[in-house]
């Protein structure tokens, strides 16, 4: 079994100006690698976003199995359900949540740009494409202090404009 790896504190960099997203709705799916000092772990992560009203649906998966779901929107907060280890939890915001598999993002605007641009702290653009960045890395530390880090590799586009 894969443990659900901890929430990532990216280091904080001066925020440059910001880029139009280029849709109102996107469905999009990833796959993810995660290498700390003591676990490692890879996967597919699925979502769907829209910007504007907040709203995240997110899934992430390893080997077949749901490790994590994210349902909610800015207006109702965000429902964190992580079945393996049995947590059922709502938190009001986005930026409350651990979500190691992400850069971390106050909003779903927020993750949206990180998505679409490449925009975010600790984000760095490997690979990009017509459609935006193709391979995404970001490291930072994970709740115990060691050294993580995360590579996301887009595998389906879907905007919605």
């Amino acid at each position: 079994m894969i443990p659900f790896p901890p929430a990532i504190q990216a280091p904080v960099q001066t925020p440059g100006p910001e880029t139009p997203l280029p849709f109102t709705s996107l469905k999009a799916q990833y796959k993810w690698s995660f290498r700390g000092a003591k676990d490692s772990g890879s996967g597919a992560l699925a979502l769907r976003l829209e910007p504007a009203g907040g709203k995240l649906v997110l899934e992430v998966f390893s080997y077949g199995d749901r490790l994590a779901l994210v349902d909610g929107d800015s207006a109702g907060g965000y429902q964190l359900v992580l079945p393996k280890e049995k947590v059922n939890r709502t938190v009001p915001t986005l930026a409350e949540l651990p979500l190691p598999f992400l850069p971390q993002a106050g909003s779903v605007e927020a993750l949206a740009r990180a998505l679409a641009n490449g925009e975010g702290d600790g984000l760095v653009v490997e690979k990009r494409d017509a459609q935006g960045p193709v391979k995404l890395r970001y490291t930072g530390r994970g709740s115990d202090g060691d050294p993580v880090e995360v590579v996301l590799t887009r595998k389906r586009w879907e905007p919605i404009k």
